[in-house]
Protein backbone atom coordinates (compact mmCIF):
# COMPACT_ATOMS: atom_id res chain seq x y z
CA UNK A 1 0.00 0.00 0.00
CA UNK A 2 1.50 3.34 -1.07
CA UNK A 3 1.68 6.15 1.43
CA UNK A 4 0.57 9.60 0.40
CA UNK A 5 2.82 12.54 1.24
CA UNK A 6 1.55 14.60 4.17
CA UNK A 7 -0.57 17.64 3.43
CA UNK A 8 1.67 20.74 3.44
CA UNK A 9 1.41 23.19 6.31
CA UNK A 10 0.06 26.28 4.55
CA UNK A 11 -0.60 29.59 6.28
CA UNK A 12 -4.37 28.95 6.19
CA UNK A 13 -4.05 25.42 7.53
CA UNK A 14 -1.89 26.58 10.45
CA UNK A 15 -4.28 29.42 11.31
CA UNK A 16 -7.25 27.02 11.09
CA UNK A 17 -5.60 24.50 13.43
CA UNK A 18 -4.79 27.24 15.94
CA UNK A 19 -8.36 28.57 15.79
CA UNK A 20 -9.81 25.06 16.15
CA UNK A 21 -7.71 24.62 19.28
CA UNK A 22 -8.88 27.97 20.64
CA UNK A 23 -5.33 29.20 21.20
CA UNK A 24 -3.73 32.59 20.82
CA UNK A 25 -0.57 32.76 18.74
CA UNK A 26 1.43 32.86 21.99
CA UNK A 27 -0.40 29.81 23.38
CA UNK A 28 0.01 27.92 20.12
CA UNK A 29 3.70 28.80 20.07
CA UNK A 30 4.04 27.46 23.61
CA UNK A 31 2.45 24.17 22.60
CA UNK A 32 4.92 23.85 19.72
CA UNK A 33 8.02 25.13 21.47
CA UNK A 34 8.53 28.04 19.08
CA UNK A 35 8.32 31.83 19.39
CA UNK A 36 5.04 33.68 18.85
CA UNK A 37 6.76 35.57 16.02
CA UNK A 38 7.40 32.26 14.27
CA UNK A 39 3.69 31.39 14.39
CA UNK A 40 2.87 34.85 13.03
CA UNK A 41 5.33 34.40 10.17
CA UNK A 42 3.83 30.99 9.32
CA UNK A 43 0.29 32.40 9.34
CA UNK A 44 1.22 35.30 7.06
CA UNK A 45 3.01 32.95 4.66
CA UNK A 46 6.40 34.57 5.20
CA UNK A 47 7.90 31.21 6.19
CA UNK A 48 6.76 27.60 6.06
CA UNK A 49 7.38 25.18 8.91
CA UNK A 50 9.93 22.50 8.11
CA UNK A 51 11.51 19.56 9.84
CA UNK A 52 10.73 19.27 13.53
CA UNK A 53 8.28 22.18 13.46
CA UNK A 54 6.21 20.56 10.72
CA UNK A 55 6.24 17.27 12.64
CA UNK A 56 5.13 19.03 15.84
CA UNK A 57 2.24 20.63 13.93
CA UNK A 58 1.23 17.19 12.67
CA UNK A 59 1.34 15.74 16.18
CA UNK A 60 -0.72 18.62 17.55
CA UNK A 61 -3.27 18.16 14.75
CA UNK A 62 -3.47 14.41 15.47
CA UNK A 63 -4.00 15.12 19.16
CA UNK A 64 -6.74 17.62 18.33
CA UNK A 65 -8.48 15.05 16.08
CA UNK A 66 -8.36 12.43 18.83
CA UNK A 67 -10.13 14.82 21.23
CA UNK A 68 -12.75 15.66 18.61
CA UNK A 69 -13.44 12.00 17.86
CA UNK A 70 -13.96 10.89 21.44
CA UNK A 71 -17.26 11.06 23.33
CA UNK A 72 -17.52 14.25 25.35
CA UNK A 73 -14.33 15.62 23.80
CA UNK A 74 -12.08 13.57 26.09
CA UNK A 75 -9.60 10.94 24.87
Amino acid sequence: MAQHPPEPWTADRIARLRADLGLSQAGFAGELGVRQQTVSEWETGRYEPRGASARMLSLLAERARSYDASPGGEP
